[in-house]
């Protein structure tokens, strides 16, 4: 570096002295002479610096050297400039010394002691460096998890609403243990417009149906029932920044379809996209009580819409997905979150109370009867048998034996609702080898229309009910499965068999000999004639044929072909059989005999309560899910039922 400077000074010196001489600058002789000492200058600084350099060569290349070439014989990572720096400064020590001693001695090799003496303080350096390395380390480390400390949410163990005040307002709920009752009164979501007011504080428990969160604000819309939902929302508090930002934090950490309580000032707003329209809640407290997966196997708003919404988003940019029966029954729970979906099993409910209203009005009875039994209840229809004991027992197929007998213990009108057990292989959209049976058998005085009235005064009562008490349920229904009332007479509308195979031959069936069993398509088409002739939905058929009813069945005293038996029809499907009963036990074995059924030991029973003197009766069985299915316009009948059972499912 020094010789770099010399080189460039002496440089500029000759510069300003060519210039003078030149003659740039000739006013005066002083010029010319300043030029020559210039000149002399140079000449003499040259001269030096050569011998300086013959002296540092000649005696001291080997400190020199050694001195230039430690940086650089450094491990890569720690070659530095301050490295390159000592180096220029020990080498231009020793050419000062260089300069001043001439040629001193190089001095000796250090003692095995004062080796030992230097590595031992390298050492120590070096440990020291690396304890203050730690200890920087540890303090960064315990700001970290102090700073971690600060901003974590705890579970809140909420034992006491008194003590509410000392728990955080938000974070996960200790798992509920039933540990004590805490005092909060929590509310429902539709008596939100009608019970309170602006400014009052609820608690509330329900489903997170959406959340969106941003830096500063969160949105929530919570789901009560399937179907009734509420808006509340956060802000940041400008006076609480470290509380705003935890609840923000703890917001976005919540998934759609958990469970959740919160509490909440509200406060007057206009909120189109939920049920509670005039309200919102400015949210105090979350607390999560049951976390839902983030991944959901599909979202509740895609269960939730139409056929015709879906199929006329496919043309759009973006599609809604089409979510088929097998993914929905496969998690059913989820696909029931849907709110025409949840509806349909409260109408489903709903058709019980009315089936037990209207009879329990008309002086019947409920009992309950067994389902394990000895024999087929149900001549014609598959049978699930299982081990009994080392015996074979069959589910019951119906409850049609036991009602009888019940009729023979005095019990003059009786019903139940109750489990069904078919084992057919059938795949179609409106069987299932379990469903609820709604069965009555009542005693008559002359005729079995005493039975088929008061099945028309109940259907009329059920029908009415539904559109009048469940009109809530009904319109959340039809905004997804689209469909119409049904449409009943006052008096029972009963065709008679002759008549509907007069309507079949005109409409183009081919009937034979006009004793075999209906197809589907030709209910459909009585149901559509009737519906043209006689205005309703809801009608019977009568006098079908003996050879396909069952053996309990009273035949026609006019015509022993035909039978004293009917079925009820809603849009032109079938939802219930029944008939005038065999009362008479002689009667009973010879139908038994005529239709090959061996009377064993699962009908003695039965036959021997006729033998002990029975009231003449007669009876009907009734699908509740086919009931719920046509009703509601359904295209299948799955849908009406919660968890249903076919060939091909026997779970969940």
């Amino acid at each position: 570096a020094l010789v770099q400077i010399g080189v460039i000074r002496t440089a500029a010196s000759g510069i300003v002295s060519r210039e003078f001489v030149q003659g740039k600058s000739k006013k005066t002789s002083c010029a010319r002479y300043l030029g020559r000492i210039c000149h002399t200058y140079c000449f003499v600084r040259m001269v030096m610096w050569i011998m300086a350099a013959s002296l540092f060569c000649m005696h001291l290349r080997p400190r020199v050297a050694a001195a230039w070439s430690a940086p650089f014989r450094r491990p890569a990572s720690r070659f530095s400039i301050s490295g390159i720096s000592s180096g220029v400064r020990s080498s231009s020590r020793l050419f000062s010394e260089g300069e001043s001693g001439g040629s001193a001695a190089v001095k000796e090799e250090k003692s095995e002691e004062e080796k030992a003496q230097i590595k031992a303080e390298r050492e120590a350096r070096k440990a020291e460096k690396e304890r203050q390395k730690a200890e920087k380390k540890a303090k960064k480390e315990a700001e970290r998890l102090a700073k971690e400390a600060a901003e974590a949410i705890h579970d809140v163990l909420y034992l006491s609403h008194d003590d509410q005040d000392s728990y955080p307002a938000m974070g996960d709920m200790a798992r509920i243990m039933s540990r004590s009752r805490s005092g909060r009164k929590f509310e429902k979501v539709s008596d939100l417009e009608d019970k309170f007011k602006a400014g009052d504080t609820v608690w509330l428990r329900g489903r997170l149906q959406s959340i969106r969160v941003t830096g500063r604000s969160c949105f929530i819309v919570l789901r009560q029932d399937s179907f009734d939902t509420v808006q509340a929302c956060y802000f940041k508090n400008k006076e609480d920044p470290e509380g705003s930002q935890k609840m923000i934090k703890y917001l976005k950490s919540l998934a759609e379809e958990s469970v959740v309580d919160l509490e909440g000032e509200i406060a007057e707003a206009d909120v189109k996209s939920c049920s509670v329209k005039t309200m919102e809640l400015s949210l105090n407290r979350i607390h999560c009580v049951s976390k839902a997966d983030a991944n959901l196997p599909f979202l509740v708003e895609d269960a939730a819409r139409s056929e015709k919404e879906v199929e006329e988003s496919q043309e759009t940019d973006r599609p809604f997905p089409r979510l088929g029966q097998e993914i929905r029954l496969d998690n059913r729970w989820m696909d029931l979150r849907a709110p025409a979906n949840n509806a349909i099993m409260r109408v489903q409910s709903a058709v019980c109370q009315l089936f037990r209203e209207s009879l329990y009005s008309q002086g019947f009875c409920e009992i309950h009867t067994p389902k394990l039994i000895a024999g087929e209840s149900e001549s014609g229809a598959g049978v699930f048998t299982t081990d009994y004991f080392g015996t074979t027992a069959c589910l019951a197929q119906s409850p049609q034996l036991y009602k009888q007998m019940a009729i023979s213990s005095d019990m003059t009108r009786v019903f139940e609702i109750g489990p069904v057990f078919r084992a057919e292989n059938s795949h179609t959209r409106r069987h299932l080898c379990e469903f609820t049976g709604l069965d009555l058998e009542m005693a008559i005085d002359d005729h079995y229309m005493e039975t088929l009235e008061v099945i028309h005064s109940m259907f009329k009562h059920i029908f009415n009910g539904l559109e009048t008490r469940w009109s809530k349920e009904l319109k959340v229904i039809r905004e997804q499965y689209d469909s119409e009332p049904v449409a009943f007479t006052e008096d029972p509308c009963v065709l008679h068999w002759p008549e509907a195979m007069e309507i079949l031959t005109k409409e183009g069936f081919d009937i034979g000999d006009g004793m075999g069993d209906l197809t589907g398509a030709m209910e459909l088409t009585l149901g559509r004639v009737v519906k043209e002739k006689y205005g309703t939905d809801f009608f019977m058929l009568d006098k079908y044929p003996y050879v396909i009813r069952p053996f309990y069945t009273m035949p026609d005293p006019d015509d022993k072909r035909f039978s004293n038996s009917y079925d009820i029809f809603i849009r032109g499907q079938e939802i219930c059989s029944g008939a005038q009963r065999c009362h008479d036990p002689e009667l009973v074995l010879e139908i038994l005999k005529d239709k090959g059924i061996e009377a064993g030991e699962g009908l003695e029973s039965y036959i021997q309560s006729f033998r002990h003197g029975v009231s003449p009766h007669a009876g009907a069985g009734i699908g509740l899910e086919r009931v719920v299915f046509l009703y509601l316009g359904l295209d299948n009948v799955r849908k009406a039922s919660m968890f249903p059972r076919d060939p091909n499912r026997c779970t969940p």
